[in-house]
């Protein structure tokens, strides 16, 4: 996904072939969904400008974690003036970025260094500052269930596993669901395509991401939109069915 892309009125896709960051338009008020990687904020003014949007009238940004490829242009929008929320669960590393633990501890990680694939996703994610992850102090931090006072005003479900305080983000009166990395429809790892569960390596917790699946399966939504891959035009209970078939890597 490249540029702003219109995935239903108002809904729009940002970053590029490796990384997806959102912005939904509520009345010409704007809450950016992630915040991809530091280089994103080269072309976050001409982005904005293409759909008649300024960087100013992004209110808020919603984020589904704490990882440094959904951060990078935090700093950018807390700048022009967004409130920044989070988890409380991932508030800390957010604030004080680090290596994960568990199950993405760096022995785990290892194992996929075989894979061509994931060298180029490193290059690209250092190449675009990434390895270097901004500390985003004084977010505001919510609890799971919370329904936000940005615009769009969406719930979000709080659903462990890829980190502790991650997140889907539900927008019911779009009909959109934005998934974060609790699933993806482009493997980082195998360059799948398709809704599947995230790496296990990259998991902070394969259980709980495991069960945090039946989470996102009973929500109401038309579209899913991940952190890593094309739309999923389908509904959540379909993605998670599609990703529970499809091998874990």
């Amino acid at each position: 996904m490249k540029g702003p892309v219109e995935i239903v009125p108002g809904v729009y896709g940002l970053g590029d072939e490796w990384v997806n960051w959102y912005v939904v338009d509520d009345g010409g008020r704007l809450t950016a969904v992630d915040a991809g990687i530091p280089a994103y904020a080269k072309t976050l003014e001409a982005d904005l400008r293409s759909i008649g949007r300024a960087p100013s009238d992004v209110a808020a940004l919603v984020l589904t974690h704490s990882d440094a490829d959904h951060t990078g242009i935090a700093p950018r929008l807390r700048d022009a003036g967004a409130r920044v929320l989070i988890h409380s669960a991932d508030d800390t590393t957010l604030r004080k970025p680090g290596p994960k633990q568990g199950d993405a501890s760096p022995r785990h990680l290892a194992k996929y260094l075989r894979r061509p694939q994931v060298w180029r996703l490193m290059v690209h994610l250092t190449r675009g500052g990434a390895a270097r992850p901004p500390k985003v102090e004084g977010a505001a931090t919510f609890e799971d269930g919370a329904v936000l006072d940005v615009p769009g005003s969406p719930r979000v479900v709080h659903t462990p596993g890829h980190t502790p305080g991650h997140c889907v983000i539900h927008f019911d009166w779009l009909g959109v669901l934005f998934a974060g990395d609790a699933l993806c429809t482009w493997n980082p790892v195998t360059g799948k395509r398709g809704p599947q569960r995230f790496p296990s390596a990259m998991n902070v917790s394969n259980v709980q991401a495991l069960e945090s699946l039946g989470l996102i399966e009973t929500l109401d939504a038309q579209v899913v939109l991940p952190g890593h891959g094309e739309p999923y035009r389908g509904s959540p209970a379909a993605a998670v069915a599609e990703a529970r078939r499809a091998k874990h890597v």
